[in-house]
């Protein structure tokens, strides 16, 4: 999917110094969106410790862009037509384990992002950050949709030791996803889990 986007356009193609070489292979991170206080060398860094974190050796490409091209993303791959925060495009796995360098790909819609910071009273580019490792979790082989929490509790912790708040599972539902209104009020969260 990103690999794709790439042949259109990139952003920042530099390999970053102080890479090793396995991990600057084939890395990509793509910003169709700014967001202040996010560059793509952070984001990358980011990506680097969340995969260690995770214990993913291979690498992971992230594009941030609107919610439209999520939108589109969304549809042509899992047939719903609407926005979302993050999609993971996980390698073929037809290639052996052994030999693949490439995880997957993570697409994050940087729209979705600043409302949900909002909401949740943190900046965006946190927001960011939390639904990158979600995303790589899922190119990590967890899925929140059928592992009786596992996922939800890898995440947990993680975003603990990443020193991350509140995870995208443990959201309520009824906080995320609904349009922003101007001058609405926040007044707390349920701690129920939302199902992405």
């Amino acid at each position: 999917m990103i690999r794709k986007a790439l042949q259109t356009r990139t952003t920042d193609p530099r390999p970053q110094e102080n890479d090793d070489s396995r991990d600057s292979l084939n890395k990509v991170i793509i910003f169709r969106k700014r967001i202040a206080g996010l560059s793509p060398p952070t984001l990358e860094r980011f990506v680097l410790r969340a995969r260690k974190a995770i214990r993913l050796r291979d690498t992971v490409n992230v594009l941030l862009t609107s919610s439209r091209e999520l939108r589109s993303l969304n549809r042509q791959f899992r047939r719903i037509d609407k926005p979302t925060d993050v999609l993971s495009f996980p390698a073929p796995r037809a290639v052996p384990r052994q030999t693949r360098r490439f995880a997957g790909d993570v697409a994050i819609s940087a729209d979705i992002a600043r409302e949900n910071a909002i909401r949740m009273g943190h900046s965006v580019a946190h927001e960011v950050k939390i639904l990158a490792l979600h995303g790589i979790l899922h190119l990590a082989g967890f899925d929140h949709e059928r592992d009786h929490g596992e996922m939800a509790r890898e995440e947990s912790r993680l975003r603990r030791n990443l020193k991350l708040e509140i995870g995208l599972i443990e959201r309520s539902p009824g906080i995320l996803h609904q349009p922003l209104k101007k001058k609405r009020k926040v007044t707390g969260l349920s701690s129920q889990r939302r199902r992405a």
